[in-house]
């Protein structure tokens, strides 16, 4: 996407401004042409590199011109520089050096000959050249030495050339190879990495994935990875540009050239460019831990449902927790479901819990034993269905009856990260970690994100590689996800967590807590601008926080909606304009509202400015009525409600079940960029080749599927020695 000049000094004048991501994204769309929230990260990430860019520059020119070196050439090469790596390969030449065969060679006096053997003009023999350098006190012994010398020196001009090293550079990652073999014959360890013991890729061409496996690979000491370059094309392209026809200088020149790239610039590039690609698969890697983590942050809460959680386990049991339909914990308990146990006494107390608490859904962590578990609990359900029947017929009659009781296999990930955390420890003091974990697990069934938000984005578990990436550009990338998504959603300001709220644009942990403090103080907010008696919440964040804090049940039904304070006069004036005297919390507007242009719209924008323009400095456009009329028309939305619902099971399935062109539906938990993993409920999640995601050719399974994501797939093959299973999703 191309960007216009003001759509970019706009937003960086507000980035430089203090303002959020999301707070720009939502409420200033007038300054930015309508950046969404992804376009404005990349935009700063941008922006922050370019800065860098330019202090980087101004710093090599500085250190340059002390040396009294700096030239009108050196000064529009800088200038003309687009990249670090071009900048630094301009500064190459003049970087304080450490003590190289170079530069003892330029202490022993042989600059000259270098110079005389690079003009390669000599009408006498070489030896005869270099015989007057020839100087016992300064350890240059012969005419060899003094000759070797110089071509130390050469071979290190060469190599701090920016044109030969970008030459190299070129080529080598246009024509070259990165290989790998096995590191240890025979070593049965190193099985894991089987594909990669006789590999071969070209560098432009290379997977991010295949990249970050031969990495680990090679840091596991599996593997010994190269990269190959087409060494005949680079040293023929050297010559031509360097070595001359002269017969005196010529065989010299040409021994320099094979030891300045065998010995400085090869090592140098292949370190440059195992970087280069590292950095772009991390790159590539972290997109798509952010999409997928973005995607399971925003799947659908399960409402008004009471939660019986398991976490299973063997040896201590299964963990219960039975948590009502607001996130609170009712009961909790420990019974035993695992093989060579008698089922029995645990089935006896799960019905007891589930008639108890009117529990109309189990959810069962994916961990250790849950498939064990997962058969008790198909077997519970299919009893208390059998005991349905029979009162149905009148056998029996009960007061509390249970009707369509199911099960759903949640993914654990990062549970007991949360349960043995700071933040497990302080929300139940009371509780063992185990007990903390079964919690998280049906809350997050509940409302994955209110639950997710408690756990450090990397222990969720939905990307590749993740150990082995950049921790620092990890972290910060996931940490906008989780932002963003705490923001389009909004917060319930009277019932968020501190975990939630701290991650709302404009709010710090002190401030959240802060906000915690005086809702246990003065009761529940009436309203948005109460805010500002918070303690440590002023002005400015309230500006950038307000909007993404909902109040249900609030005087204002504005205040329950991502209509911003600044916005409700422009509000109240729209909904004057179209005849609506009030907005029901229920049904909205939309009817009422009609189908409005984006020209209509500015219009409308134009008349109330003239009648609000002043009282707050804020200048309404079509972007924002259009947002503030989508908010009308569904009081108090959840995004995530028009997403498809969580797959409930009543039944279990084993591995030994699966057979090929079986088709079945499952739940996606994870893709990356070779396919697609699915959990069909077989305790073990398929693949799905990227060549089996679709009918047509694409580039990555983001393109067409998403995790949480409920889809058809069929069976092609199933191991179950090594627990593998193939799937398509080919004509579904």
């Amino acid at each position: 996407m191309v960007l216009a000049v003001w759509q970019v000094e706009n937003t960086a004048k507000l980035i430089d401004e203090d303002n959020t991501i999301p707070f720009i994204a939502r409420y200033r769309k007038e300054l930015t042409g309508s950046l969404d929230d992804q376009l404005l990260r990349e935009l700063y990430d941008r922006l922050l590199y370019l800065r860098s860019l330019e202090e980087r520059r101004g710093q090599v020119f500085t250190l340059i011109s002390e040396q009294g070196k700096m030239t009108d050439e050196i000064a529009n090469s800088l200038s003309a520089a687009t990249t670090l790596a071009e900048i630094d390969d301009i500064y190459r030449p003049f970087r304080p050096k450490r003590r190289t065969r170079a530069t003892i060679a330029v202490e022993r006096g042989l600059t000259p000959l270098a110079d005389i053997i690079w003009e390669q003009s000599l009408d006498m023999s070489l030896e005869e050249a270099a015989l007057p350098f020839v100087d016992p006190e300064k350890e240059v012994n012969t005419v060899s030495e003094a000759i070797s010398g110089a071509c130390d020196i050469l071979a290190e001009r060469v190599s701090d050339d920016p044109e030969y090293r970008g030459l190299v550079r070129t080529l080598t990652t246009e024509e070259g190879f990165i290989v790998s073999k096995q590191a240890v014959k025979n070593d049965s360890e190193s099985a894991l990495y089987e594909m990669y013991h006789d590999f071969s890729e070209p560098v432009k061409t290379m997977a991010g994935h295949r990249v970050l496996a031969v990495n680990r690979g090679e840091k596991e000491e599996k593997l010994k990875v190269i990269v190959e370059p087409p060494l005949e094309r680079i040293m023929a392209e050297l010559h031509n540009r360097i070595v001359k026809s002269n017969p005196h200088t010529k065989p010299v020149m040409t021994a320099m050239l094979e030891d300045s790239y065998k010995r400085l610039i090869g090592p140098s590039i292949e370190r440059e460019i195992r970087n280069m690609l590292t950095e772009r698969s991390e790159e590539g890697a972290i997109k798509v831990f952010a999409e997928n983590l973005r995607q399971l942050l925003l799947q659908p809460p399960v409402r008004g449902r009471v939660v019986l959680a398991l976490d299973p386990g063997y040896r201590t049991g299964c963990k219960v927790a039975v948590v009502d339909d607001t996130g609170k914990v009712l009961e909790t308990g420990v019974v035993y479901c695992t093989i060579g146990k008698d089922t029995e006494p645990s089935k006896k107390t799960l019905r007891s819990m589930i008639e108890r608490h009117g529990v109309d859904l189990i959810a069962i962590g994916n961990g250790t034993a849950s498939r064990e578990t997962e058969r008790v609990v198909a077997e519970l359900i299919h009893e208390i269905e059998k005991t349905q029947a029979e009162e149905k017929r009148g056998k029996k009659k009960s007061a509390k009856q249970q009707t369509g009781l199911q099960y759903v296999i949640v993914n654990e990930a990062g549970a007991s990260v949360y349960s043995a955390s700071k933040l497990g420890a302080e929300e139940f003091p009371d509780f063992d970690v185990a007990l903390r974990s079964a919690v998280s697990i049906g809350r997050r069934l509940q409302d994955p994100l209110a639950e997710l938000v408690k756990i450090d984005p990397k222990s969720i578990g939905v990307g590749q590689y993740q150990h082995d990436m950049n921790q620092k550009r990890l972290g910060e990338t996931l940490g906008g996800v989780v932002e963003y998504c705490v923001n389009a959603v909004g917060v319930d300001l009277n019932t968020a967590s501190p975990s939630l709220l701290s991650h709302v644009a404009g709010i710090t942990g002190s401030v959240a807590k802060s906000i915690l403090l005086y809702r246990e103080e003065n009761g529940k907010f009436k309203n948005r601008t109460e805010l500002l008696k918070v303690k440590k919440l002023g002005p400015k964040v309230f500006l950038q926080c307000a909007g993404f804090l909902r109040i249900p049940g609030a005087a204002n039904p504005l205040d329950n909606t991502g209509v911003h304070p600044e916005s409700y006069k422009a509000a109240e004036l729209m909904l004057k304009h179209l005849g609506v005297r009030d907005i029901d919390a229920k049904t909205g507007g939309k009817k009422r509202f009609g189908t409005w242009s984006m020209d209509d719209l500015a219009l409308l924008a134009k008349e109330i400015n003239t009648q609000t323009e002043g009282s707050d400095g804020f200048i309404i456009g079509a972007p924002t009525l259009a947002d503030i009329m989508t908010e009308l028309e569904k009081p108090g939305r959840d995004m995530r409600d028009e997403l498809p619902p969580v797959l409930l099971r009543s039944d279990v399935l084993d591995l030994e079940d699966l057979s090929p062109e079986m088709v079945l539906t499952g739940t996606v938990r994870n893709i990356v960029d070779f396919g697609v993993f699915v959990d069909i409920g077989v305790h073990q999640d398929g693949l799905v080749h990227i060549s089996q995601v679709a009918d047509k050719y694409i580039k990555h399974p983001l393109d067409v599927v998403s995790v949480g994501d409920i889809v058809k797939v069929r069976v092609l093959s199933v191991d179950p020695i090594k627990k593998r299973i193939a799937l398509s999703m080919k004509d579904y």
